[in-house]
Formats: C-alpha cells, sequence, structure tokens
C-alpha cells in the first residue's frame, strides 16, 4: 500500500506527519488518509518525485519505480509504460484471469512464457 510504503519511509527518516506534509505542502489531515488508505494517493509525477526526494529516493531506481507502481495500483491505475506496449496490453486479460485462478489456454500460455523469455 502506497501510504504504508510512505508512512515507513517517513519514519524511518525520523520525519514526523506535520514536518513532512509540511515539506510535501499539503494538509496533515488529507495526507493522514492518504497514508490510512482512505484517499488515493497523488497521480502527479512531481508531486510524486517531491515525495522521493522527502524520503531520500533516488530517481530512475527500483525504489523510485516501486513507489510509482504502487501510487498507480492505489488509485486502481495500470502504469502508463505497460499500456504503450502493445502485447503486454493484449495479455492484461489473461493475467487477470490467471491470478482470479482461471485457466489461461495453451496459445496464452505459450504467449506469456516467450514475452517472459524475451525480457531476459
Amino acid at each position: 500500500m502506497f501510504g504504508q510504503l510512505v508512512k515507513e519511509g517517513r519514519l524511518a527518516k525520523g520525519i514526523g506527519l506535520r514536518e513532512f506534509c509540511r515539506k510535501l505542502e499539503i494538509d496533515a489531515s488529507n495526507w493522514s488518509k492518504v497514508e490510512r488508505g482512505t484517499l488515493a494517493p497523488p497521480q502527479d509525477e512531481k508531486k510524486l518525485k517531491k515525495i522521493a526526494n522527502i524520503l531520500g529516493i533516488e530517481p530512475n531506481t527500483g525504489k523510485w519505480k516501486a513507489l510509482k507502481d504502487q501510487a498507480n495500483i492505489d488509485a486502481g491505475i495500470i502504469p502508463k509504460d505497460l499500456l504503450s506496449d502493445k502485447e503486454v496490453l493484449n495479455s492484461l486479460p489473461m493475467f487477470f484471469r490467471t491470478i482470479r485462478s482461471e485457466k489461461p489456454t495453451p496459445e496464452e500460455l505459450d504467449k506469456l512464457i516467450k514475452k517472459i523469455r524475451e525480457k531476459d
């Protein structure tokens, strides 16, 4: 969960909620809702970069990508880089069925295996 990830990061840095919100220029009561998961995380790239900067997360690192992905996931959004990849986009229905414990067809499995091998 995005809010929990940020909360753990700020606490690890010894940053209190009010100080974090002051640096982020956001209302503490609203941000508290984000941390509790009752309010969707920000999607604005500048705001996410500011959060990362406060937490000491370097741009274009695994931690940065995880932060961005978690913000998208918690907002119910498929990340833009995945939506722009036609093959990935076409594989999403099979992926969704698979995680719902519905078996993919052999052809779908072959396509997925091929796609995974191409990424290596």
